[in-house]
């Protein structure tokens, strides 16, 4: 961004910021200025600022790590392994750990280094800590509405005056200059700072780290997941003969063993000494008895296959199993002879047949029960001796619902160990022992109906122990018998690993030397072999040559044998002429084979039995293998024919298959032999492809021409082209081999590149062959293995060979036999010269040599070549060919100059033109190998950075200048690259997502990685061309956004360069140039690069993208240009891009402040002068920045807090602070009058995170520059610019503020985040818009123009905008973590909090000499108030008083002579500290208010403007704004002070009182129903009062309390406007809302003797006015609306219509009548009004409450349970568990029985009571639920004291209480005032009942509709025979006898006319429900009549009893008349 103008707050900037847009700068000419500015002229520290160290680049060698003891090598050398080298040539950058690129800011390190702060002290959490001690204390004090908390000062005004004071702080009082008061201050702030700001800030975002780049893993053999299995013992019923085992793993679904054997003998001694004649010296290797397997991919179809062989004895398996299946040890007094004889017959055996073995038995045991948690068997500990027992069926049964189960269960790393015992073993039938048979066995294992469970078991008790194997276990040997590391003590018994035959490809470099071979003899056919050829043993040999001593001793023993042998014998089956095998033959072969080596296999005939003349073996045939053919290892699968005869001399070249002259074959040279040959080798390839090529580069190499292969006779003259063949034939090799083979095919390629043999005299040049193979099969490698790649697409594979393997060729190429000498000049290749340009386009495609006429070159390429001055040498002077390049560098390189030179000694002898040749081919390549290429460009300029590196230090050109370390040539072809793949990235970048993604950031990396090796003014120009490629495209590309992010990752990735600050060039000062390109002269001008002044002129370009600042500082100007240009509020859909750049600039900014190298203050100076166009580029943004001010849930701002006057419809009520300090800890100010300008501002363009992190970065700058700097800068600013600055610094004290250890807990405890991603992913996986691979890019670059939901920065995947994002990404913290978590949010808060008060006092001390501070000095004095008004550290506090009162001193006239607003706003602040809870804070506040009332005294000879400042800040805090009248503010400063402190005193005792009830809502609105009260005599208070309890009622869903509020306070507002002004239209007072409540009448004015509203500052609010009554009545019927008490709206609109009759505002009426009209049609709705009960308060702890019965209104359908467990557990948490007793009954309750330590609470239903004439008017719902004041409860009880007793002892207790209010009111419990209480007797109860039951008859009679259901169940009631305590025992108890007492009378008659009329409604049902049922009730109806007849049939005698007595005859009256009617008239009233 060009910053034209100096006025930022112009408005053609926000139109137009040009220098993004502009052209890159030309950058510095690097080189030439560091050598043109000596680093020994800089002072101390800014030295290193100025060059690279000397020691920047270094070469290690390191040991590559070995795993066993013994090197893995062969025996005999081998020129062909690459594997065996002991070294790796490590190119180390030694400063690379202070990049970002290796070393994260990641969230553990950020934890790591903000472990030792200083906890800051913050009122917040100390008054937390408070309110938690009061709650506690008050568990144990009295709760009276008269008590105040301990110790408050302001519970009686004497307590005020004898309280201890604070301490005093002298210094503040005295009276210093003000220079003095600012120089001490500054002092001070500049004491316990904190170093490392962004230290304190979350880490930077890893999912924006795109230079992230982790150094690759070493490369190692592939291991899978080990277990380790251990033999413990194995014992049979009868121990006869010795029995061997062995173990293997098989996958039955491959169908494929994925192991080798592992052989073990759990024989004892005894049973050893029968075999020792045949083996006399047994290896400790063999004694092993546990192994570890390895699983690459775990399965769940993985057995463990357990096999038993015995030694060979006569008669089949099945004769042989047989003892051991009948007999047992424990019988054997029954079978002793019979055992004694098998022993005796065993030991024969084994002197006799001891070498030979036969198969005995077998079992399986399946891997998935062992690991799975619902396992087949029980599980043991491995520590403990438990075991799993159980047959193989029973574990079988309980395993079988394990069998489909997925891989995913199939962990083999961490499963709980195992001991098995194994019980049942599977004889081995002669006739199926195939692999394929066991696959069948297997498979069928799992089935439920298994055949195998239907053989009869050989049963013997193996014990194995299987668990997850050791990290690194102890005496352990590798599969070839290596020592593995740790091996203590040789003479331990070992545990083998055995070798993995993984199921499938196992993609990993061979790193070690393996060469093992297995045979495996499957099958032999003898069925046609004349003779006795019928137990058939095969012995296997390795052959070195023909003569039999020939066999090799490689062949591994099995088990308690020798090590090696000579040859291996299969086991037997008896009497078998065409046996199965399954045995493995392991091998350990030599490295080097010849064609002589061979595998031969004789076949003999084993006689069992012992007879005369007959030999114990006898040979019956022949065959081999010959294992080298043309070069390769034959492996697989041979059917060989058999020779009966030894076969003849020579044999060993050709193979069996050729029908030699005179032998004799079996079964006429068919195939009878089946053998497997397998290799696991890391020299035999066993791939042709593989195999042709490695062997034509050993004949190249060995020079062995004429060489056979296969059909072909490789000469000189086609070798050439075999070569080449074979290389293009690498792309049909197997994978999976190539990988295994990946570093020897890359060293040989390198090698072919590097050193072009010579053939016949003629160097071949196959470069371009094999750099197009080496692309090809880097291509396939990526492709193909897609997991196996970071984030920028690297393939670990390859890139730990670059980082560990690759190395220069050591070796110089054999030079030819003959051939003239000076043939070696042709050996490099000839050049075009159009070259050095540009890669032509018309380039053959057959040889890069031949090219037509080039087109016309890169002027870009020319421009970075021209810009390069004084190149190496000049193209004459270069070197004509590259072998006498090669030998010039030879002879510099002697004698090496460094020490590590030295160890390399053996490198030195090499070529060093790889990198040369690589970009040379890439270049000029073309079509499929230039886009493999451009595929995997980070590996080619990965190797060629490591080339160059190696280069450089193993020639010693290190020390050499920069521009002279490379050939020109070679520079020019890395521009012509840079060129082609900037062009590349440009035009494919909407096309090619994936590929141009990671193309960009491998450019980046390799530019980034050039900066240490080349001229680095060099480089700058690659990066500007790639900017102007980029800058080309984004003028035309449709969505620019794209090519932003990639050019925003490409700056970010070069900038993470170590040595970034020393490239920028720190310490140079601006001058702007005098031409386009830098002038040395200009540049050089000082004496030295580094000027303490800098002139005043360069200050503002210090501050601008200028042009001067982005050709010095060129990396940042870079940087800041394009953050400037992303943040442009027009630009477009970059949303995703604010983050990408705000982070790229915040992780730059962390990893200097992590950065040891740049802790002094002075070197900080200078890195941020390298950020200066920060600041005006966010002050530019500050209308885009996420508002805090706003979103601050604690301050409650201006707009919000009051109601707008010209809208009196707005139905918010007016929220006070009151409610603020009574609902949340911080008490704030009715409003904060330093606003954001907010007409501007868009509607957050920037997310709260990325403005978080702009503003963080933002006081980073200003923290660490030079405040001398900022001086100048801001005395050059204008007004406006000035005021945009404050706005920041308000912004950034809002952003930063502290929020309290409760908000972080709270925040813990959100899961929001994680909420709102998966609802993001959920959509985009429905929409399918993006597939996971594309997301992966997308991501990385951050492009979301194809995102289904706009271009919002919380794209999928992205993590949520919060700055908790860390903290949230894990829910369950620590309270350890929680509490350095707001450590740390406490120091950050006070770090930026002071960072802006410096910036405050640079501002003041700047405009103090100018004519603007009256302008500029108010908004510091906002800014600083705002800052008090915060939640602060104690340590800020302090500072900000300081400079409050500094500033307050330097000019006073601001505050008392101006802005009275200000003054009031101070007096709050300063109130507000006066009562925090830090002594030091109040110390300081109370300080800073003397101080402000001494200066107002002394300017005016009295302070009554901050008296009465201090009294309305004070009524403010407590909710209230009350004005003084003026004669009160003239009385003398001490009785003024005295006057304030008691006004003070009185309001804070009520805030104290609202405080400690916050809890308790009923006592809360008590409270503040009595201040209301208290203020009758101020209408303006009583008003603010009444509206506070409103919005607290609303708060709570109370809308009718709500409403009614309203209307007493429109009642208030009446009463006075009628004393104010005699209109007939305005309601007369109060009486006028009586229709709505009774209550009203309260508020009645006081008489205007007392008070008169024309007093100055009596009802002057806003509401005492006609359009205040209208808004308030408004409300109101809002609120009743809520409460959907429709009918109390008419009376609150009817006060309204008569004033806007007379107003004639027919648009309202209209608007009134129409809301009328939808109420009223409300009404008919179905409503519920609330529930009511009577809660009664007992015992002394409740001070005021002891014995008051309340009744409280609680919402409808609220159960008593509920309001129960509310009082009891608030009670509860107030006086603790056992104190709260619920009282369970409603009785009376009697005092004295009452413990008086404990409170008890007496909760009782009541429900609405009306008298017999209130019902006539109460007719509808809600005339019964409105302006309610009796309510009633019933108790039944019996005279004895139970509750219930027999009908004829039940009495009840009627109990009406009387409330001081009607309900509703403005309070939702009113004060019982009256209580009467009517006790009825047994009858009277009896008569209620029946009244009761035949009112409900009535009722289901007469429904409409009518409800059959209903109906039937009160007949059933009334009816049935079977009710207990029915109307009829009713009627027997009290009908059956006439009472003796008269007075009971009149109740016998009125129960015995209730009868009668309950038994008309039962006739009267009865025929109702017979006309509802249908015909299937019939049945059930006739049984109710049935039962109704008998019930009239039993009472008819009881209710037709009358009692004579009432019934007396009168006296005869004296005229017929006269008598008649005064009867009728008795009649009547009886």
């Amino acid at each position: 961004r060009k910053q034209v103008s100096r006025e930022y707050g112009s408005p053609q900037l926000s139109k137009k910021r040009a220098g993004a847009h502009q052209p890159v700068t030309d950058p510095v000419d690097y080189e030439e200025y560091v050598s043109s500015h000596p680093p020994g002229a800089e002072p101390g520290l800014l030295r290193q600022l100025l060059e690279f160290p000397s020691d920047d680049l270094e070469l290690l060698l390191q040991e590559r790590e070995c795993a066993t003891i013994e090197p893995p090598v062969p025996e005999e050398e081998t020129s062909c392994l690459e594997s065996g080298k002991k070294h790796a040539a490590l190119w180390s950058l030694r400063y690379l750990r202070y990049s970002t690129t290796q070393t994260p800011h990641n969230s553990e390190r950020q934890r790591e280094k903000q472990k030792g702060l200083i906890k800051q002290t913050f009122e917040l959490d100390e008054a937390a800590i408070d309110r938690q001690d009061e709650q506690d204390d008050s568990k144990r004090h009295s709760v009276s509405l008269d008590d105040t908390p301990r110790g408050s000062w302001a519970s009686s005004i004497f307590d005020l005056k004898n309280s201890t004071p604070d301490a005093l702080l002298p210094s503040v009082l005295e009276r210093t200059a003000a220079e003095d008061m600012d120089c001490r201050n500054a002092e001070n702030r500049q004491q316990c700072r904190h170093a490392d700001l962004l230290g304190l800030y979350p880490a930077p975002d890893e999912d924006e780290a795109v230079e992230r780049c982790a150094i690759p893993e070493v490369p190692k053999e592939h291991s899978g997941q080990r277990i380790m299995v251990k033999c413990l013992s194995l014992k049979f019923e009868i121990e006869i003969e010795p029995i061997f085992g062995s173990l293997a793993l098989y996958d039955v679904r491959e169908k494929k063993k994925i192991s080798e054997d592992f052989h073990f003998d759990l024989n004892s001694d005894q049973m050893k000494s029968l075999l020792r004649p045949h083996s006399p010296h047994v290896a400790i290797s063999t004694l092993a008895r546990s192994t570890i397997f390895s699983i690459t991919y775990p399965s769940p179809d993985i057995f463990l296959v357990i096999k038993l062989e015995k030694v060979l004895q006569q008669g089949d398996i099945g004769e042989c199993c047989e003892p051991y299946m009948v007999m047992k040890e424990s019988d054997s007094t029954k079978h002793k002879e019979k055992l004694e004889k098998l022993r005796a017959q065993a030991e024969q055996i084994c002197t006799r047949l001891g070498r030979f073995r036969m198969p005995f038995a077998w079992t399986a045991i399946h891997l998935l029960n062992i690991v799975s948690s619902v396992g087949g068997l029980d599980r043991s500990d491995s520590d403990s001796d438990t075991e799993r027992k159980g047959t193989w069926n029973e574990r079988k049964k309980k395993g079988f619902e394990r069998m489909s189960v997925g891989e995913d269960m199939c962990n083999f790393t961490n499963f709980r160990p195992a001991t098995l015992t194994v019980t049942n073993f599977f004889k081995q039938e002669g006739d199926r022992l195939s692999d394929e048979d066991l696959y069948k066995f297997l498979a069928d294992m799992r089935r439920p109906s298994s055949v195998l469970r239907r053989l009869r078991p050989v049963t013997a008790q193996l014990k194995i122990d299987i668990s997850p194997a050791p990290e690194a276990p102890h005496y352990c040997l590798s599969p070839e018998l290596l020592h593995v590391k740790p091996y203590p003590d040789p003479r331990v018994r070992p545990t083998k690993e055995v070798l993995e035959f993984p199921a499938r490809y196992v993609y990993t470099p061979h790193t070690t030397y393996r060469n093992l071979l297995y045979v495996y003899p499957q099958s032999v056919n003898f069925s046609s072999r004349q003779g006795s050829v019928r137990n058939i043993a095969v012995k296997v040999q390795f052959m070195g040559g023909e003569d039999p001593s020939q066999a090799m001793p490689i062949i591994f023993g099995k088990s308690s044998c020798a090590e090696f042998y000579k040859e291996a014998y299969t086991p037997v089956i008896y009497h078998n002429k065409s046996p199965e095998f399954y045995e493995e033959v392991k091998m350990k072969i030599p490295a080097n084979l010849t064609d002589n080596h061979h595998l031969l296999f004789t076949f003999y005939h084993i006689s069992c039995q012992a007879k005369q003349n007959t030999p114990l073996e006898t040979p019956v045939g022949y065959t081999w293998i010959p294992l080298m053919q043309h070069g390769r290892l034959r492996t697989g699968s041979f059917s060989l024919p058999v020779s009966v005869e030894k076969p003849p001399p020579s044999y060993s070249v050709l193979t069996p298959d050729v029908q030699l002259p005179g032998m004799k074959w079996v079964d006429n040279h068919k195939g009878v032999f089946n053998v497997e040959v397998k290799a696991a080798s890391s020299v035999h390839t066993q791939d042709p492809h593989l195999d042709k090529f490695f062997t034509l580069v050993y004949v190249l190499e060995e020079y062995s021409f004429p060489f056979r292969l296969k059909d072909v006779i490789i000469t000189e003259a086609n070798v050439e082209a075999e070569l080449k063949a074979s290389m293009a034939a690498l792309k049909g090799a197997l994978l999976d081999t190539c990988v295994r083979f990946l570093h020897q095919l890359m060293s040989k390629l390198i090698l072919l590149i590097v050193h072009p043999p010579v053939i016949a005299g003629q160097i071949v040049n196959l470069g371009r062959a094999a750099f197009e193979a080496m692309a090809l099969l880097v291509n396939q490698i990526h492709k193909n293995l897609e997991g196996n790649q970071d984030h920028h697409g690297r393939n670990s594979l390859l890139s730990s060979y670059i980082h560990y393997c690759f190395h220069l060729p050591t070796t110089e190429p054999v030079s030819p036999p003959a051939g003239p000498p000076g043939l070696c000049q042709s050996w490099a290749m000839a050049r075009p010269s159009s070259l050095l340009l540009s890669r032509s386009k018309s380039l053959s495609n057959s040889n890069p040599d031949l090219a037509s006429t080039p087109a016309t070159p890169d002027e870009e390429v020319q421009r970075i070549i021209g810009s390069k001055v004084g190149g190496s040498s000049s193209a004459s002077e270069r070197p004509c060919n590259r072998m006498s390049a090669f030998i010039e560098t030879a002879s510099i390189l002697c004698p090496p100059s460094r020490q590590i030179a030295k160890k390399v000694e053996h490198m030195l002898i090499y070529s060093p033109l790889l990198h040369e040749e690589l970009v040379l081919q890439w270049v000029v390549s073309t079509s499929t190998v230039r886009e493999a290429s451009l595929q995997q460009a980070w590996f080619f300029f990965q190797l060629m950075v490591k080339s160059m590196s190696h280069h450089l230090f193993l020639s010693s050109r290190l020390d050499m200048p920069r521009r002279q370390r490379f050939p020109d040539r070679f520079v020019d072809d890395i521009a012509a690259l840079v060129c082609a793949i900037s062009a590349d990235i440009a035009s494919r970048y909407h096309k090619d997502v994936e590929l141009v993604d990671r193309l960009n950031s491998s450019l980046a990396f390799f530019l980034n990685d050039l900066l240490s090796l080349m001229d680095r003014g060099f480089v700058f120009n690659l990066i500007r061309s790639y900017y102007k490629q980029i800058n080309n495209k984004l003028h035309t590309a449709q969505s620019p956004s794209s090519l932003t992010a990639l050019r925003m990752d490409f700056i970010r990735i070069v900038c993470s360069h170590e040595h970034y600050v020393t490239l920028n060039l720190p310490c140079a000062t601006l001058s702007p140039p005098a031409s386009p390109s830098p002038s040395t002269s200009s540049t050089t001008s000082q004496s030295s690069a580094f000027s303490c002044h800098v002139q005043d002129q360069g200050v503002v370009s210090m501050f601008e993208l200028s042009v001067p600042f982005r050709q010095q500082h060129f990396l940042s100007g870079l940087l800041l240009a394009e953050l400037s240009l992303i943040l442009e509020p027009d630009g477009e859909g970059v949303f995703f891009l604010h983050k990408k750049a705000i982070s790229a600039l915040h992780s730059l900014l962390c990893s200097h402040d992590a950065d040891p190298r740049y802790t002094d203050p002075q070197v900080r100076s200078h890195i941020a002068q390298l950020y200066l166009p920060l600041i005006p580029i966010v002050m530019e943004t500050l209308a885009q920045l996420h508002d805090f001010t706003d979103t601050s849930p604690q301050r409650v701002r201006q707009a919000s807090a009051l109601v707008d006057d010209s809208d009196p419809d707005n139905g918010t009520i007016s929220q006070s602070v009151a409610m603020a300090i009574a609902g949340s800890p911080l008490p704030h100010s009715k409003a904060n009058p330093f606003t954001l300008p907010s007409a501007g501002r868009q509607c957050s363009a920037l997310s709260t995170e990325c403005s978080r992190m702009l503003l963080v970065c933002f006081l980073w700058v200003l923290k660490n520059t030079d405040a001398g700097l900022l001086e100048r800068w801001v005395s050059d600013l204008s007004v406006p610019q000035i005021n945009r600055l404050l706005d920041l610094l308000h912004l950034c004290l809002s952003c930063f503020e502290y929020k309290g250890k409760k908000a972080l807990q709270r925040i813990n405890s959100l899961t929001f985040k994680k909420s709102q991603d998966m609802k993001a992913r959920l959509e985009e996986a429905i929409l399918g818009t993006i597939g996971a691979r594309q997301e992966m890019v997308r991501r990385c670059r951050g492009t979301t123009d194809r995102s289904p939901y706009g271009g919002q920065e919380n794209v999928r995947w992205r993590k949520n905008v919060t700055h908790w994002r860390q903290n949230a990404d894990r829910v369950d913290k620590t309270k350890a973590e929680l509490e350095q978590e707001s450590v740390v949010d406490g120091n950050l808060a006070t770090e930026a909090a002071l960072i802006a008060l410096d910036t405050l006092e640079i501002i003041v001390k700047t405009v103090v000499m100018s004519e603007l501070k009256e302008s500029v000095l108010g908004g510091v004095l906002r800014v600083l108030l705002y800052s008090m008004a915060g939640n602060q550290s104690a340590l800020f506090l302090q500072h900000c008083f300081s400079t409050q009162r500094a500033l307050v001193y330097k000019f006073p006239e601001m505050l008392f002579e101006e802005d009275t607003e200000l003054c009031a706003d101070l007096c709050l602040r300063l109130l507000r500290h006066c009562s925090s809870s830090v002594s030091s804070v109040r110390s300081h506040a109370s300080a800073s208010l003397y101080l402000l009332m001494r200066q107002n005294f002394e300017i005016g000879n009295n302070f009554a403007r901050v008296k009465m400042q201090v009294t309305m800040s004070l009524s403010s805090l407590v909710g209230t704004s009350t004005k003084f009248n003026e004669e009160h503010l003239d009385s003398p400063f001490p009785e003024q002070v005295q006057d304030l402190v008691f006004n003070l005193h009185m309001i804070l005792t009520d805030t104290v009182k609202m405080k400690e009830h916050q809890q308790d809502p009923e006592m809360l609105i008590d409270l503040m129903y009595r201040i209301a009260k208290g203020y009758q005599n101020s209408p303006d208070l009583r008003l603010t009062w009444l509206q506070n309890m409103a919005g607290k009622h609303s708060e709570r869903g109370n809308h009718a309390e709500a409403a009614h509020c309203l209307v007493h306070s429109a009642a208030l507002v009446a009463e006075y406007l009628n004393m104010l002004e005699d209109c007939r239209y305005l309601p007369i007072g109060c009486v006028s809302f009586q229709s709505i409540s009774s209550n009203v009448l309260e508020e009645s004015a006081v008489s205007d003797d007392i008070l008169s509203p024309e007093e100055e500052g009596i009802c002057s609010g806003k509401y005492f006015s006609e359009s205040g009554l209208v808004g308030l009545l408004e409300q109101a019927a809002a609120s009743f609306n809520m409460a959907a008490m429709y009918e109390a709206i008419n009376g609150v609109f009817c006060p309204i219509c008569p004033i806007h009759e007379a107003n004639r505002d027919f648009k309202k009426l209209a608007s009134v009548h129409g809301k009328l009209f939808n109420k009223f049609n409300n009404v008919y709705n179905q409503r519920m009004f609330g529930t009511y009960f009577r809660v009664g308060f007992y015992g002394c702890r409740f001070g005021d409450l002891d014995e008051q019965e309340f009744v409280y209104k609680e919402p409808s359908i609220t159960k008593l349970a509920e309001i129960s467990h509310r009082l009891e557990e608030f009670y509860s948490e107030r006086f603790g568990d056992e104190v709260v007793v619920i009282i369970k009954d409603s009785n009376p309750v009697d005092k004295n029985k009452l413990d008086p330590n404990k409170v008890y609470l007496q909760i009782t239903y009541v429900e609405p009571f009306f008298d017999t004439y209130e019902l006539k008017e109460r007719i509808t719902y809600f005339d019964k639920n409105y302006n309610l004041r009796t309510f009633m409860y019933c108790t039944p009880f019996t005279l004895d004291g139970r509750a219930h007793g027999d009908l004829h002892e039940q009495y009840k207790r009627k109990a009406i209480l009387t409330t001081s209010h009607a309900f509703p009111y403005i309070k939702t419990r009113v004060n019982v005032i009256h209580k009467e209480e009517i006790i009825l007797m047994p009858m009277e109860v009896a008569i209620e009942d029946m009244q009761k039951k035949t009112q409900e008859l009535a009722f289901a009679t007469h429904q409409d509709p009518a409800d059959s259901k209903m109906l039937q169940m009160v007949l059933q009631g009334c009816v049935g025979t079977t009710v207990n305590q029915g109307p009829l025992e009713v009627a027997q108890v009290f009908l059956s006898e006439i009472p003796e007492d008269s007075k009971l009378f009149r109740h016998h008659n009125k129960l015995r006319l209730c009868f009668k009329d309950f038994t008309k409604r039962c006739e009267d049902a009865l025929r109702k429900n017979k006309s509802l049922i249908g015909p299937d009730q019939k049945e059930y109806h006739r049984e109710l009549e049935r039962n109704y007849t008998k019930l009239r049939e039993a009472l008819f005698p009881l209710i037709n009893r009358k009692i004579p007595q009432l019934y007396r005859p009168l006296p005869l009256p004296t005229t017929l008349t006269q008598s008649f009617s005064l009867f009728t008239l008795r009649g009547y009233l009886l």
